[in-house]
């Protein structure tokens, strides 16, 4: 994984996020079909291996038309009309995606035509529309993920201290924006946080006090880490 920027409210711009499943959303508009699904995708690869699946499935379309964005910070963005009108299609759904900042996600909307012709107008507002709603959908499902660049953090504790430390940390991630991951046991138990790195600081002081000061945090490598958004 390529090396994220500072973390976030530090003169950086706040890393696009993602979203944790594929989900579908269908909207119709004068008798026009238009159902977006909305996936995961780490790569451009996986992104086609995407388009080709809800192709296979949904064959008697007459359009897929697609939208996608991959990378940490949005490096690889694509769409496609797949025979809509020039710019009616691809590039609408493109916009929502960058306006929603969202990345490692892949959107195709397919189209099964009604009889009625939409116009220029009317294919961009249904094509933004139907991505607009699967986004809308995750957001209530609470599919949706922010992303930061944490810093990976090891304590290492005495086994007899070790549960004690445990819920400490757990209380203190909780209210500093920070995860606690699992507990790897050996000659002692090695607890892993993923820190802001404005937190740090706060972390050392913290863990001095629990521990008078017999515990010392270990600051590694960055992670840009998924991290829950609640449901609207």
């Amino acid at each position: 994984m390529p090396d994220p920027s500072p973390a976030p409210g530090r003169d950086v711009p706040e890393l696009p996020g993602t979203v944790a499943a594929p989900l579908d959303h269908e909207l119709v508009i004068k008798r026009s079909r238009f159902i977006a699904h909305l996936s995961p995708a780490g790569s451009v690869e996986e992104a086609e291996s995407v388009v080709a699946r809800v192709r296979k499935e949904l064959w008697d379309a007459r359009h897929h038309c697609v939208a996608l964005v991959v990378g940490t910070h949005a490096d690889a963005q694509r769409s496609s009309d797949d025979g809509e009108p020039s710019g009616t299609a691809g590039i609408p759904m493109l916009e929502v995606l960058r306006h929603r900042r969202v990345t490692d996600v892949v959107a195709v909307v397919s189209r099964y035509f009604g009889g009625v012709l939409l116009g220029a107008g009317g294919l961009v507002r249904a094509y933004s529309g139907a991505v607009s709603g699967v986004l809308d959908e995750a957001a209530t499902r609470g599919l949706l993920r922010r992303r930061a660049a944490l810093h990976e953090v090891t304590v290492a504790v005495p086994h007899a201290d070790a549960g004690r430390i445990d819920h400490h940390l757990r209380s203190w991630a909780a209210t500093h924006d920070a995860v606690l991951e699992a507990t790897a046991y050996g000659a002692d138990a090695r607890l892993t946080l993923l820190v802001p790195p404005g937190e740090i600081g706060s972390l050392g002081a913290d863990l001095a006090e629990a521990s008078a000061g017999a515990l010392t945090p270990v600051v590694g490598a960055t992670r840009v880490v998924d991290l829950p958004v609640p449901p609207v």
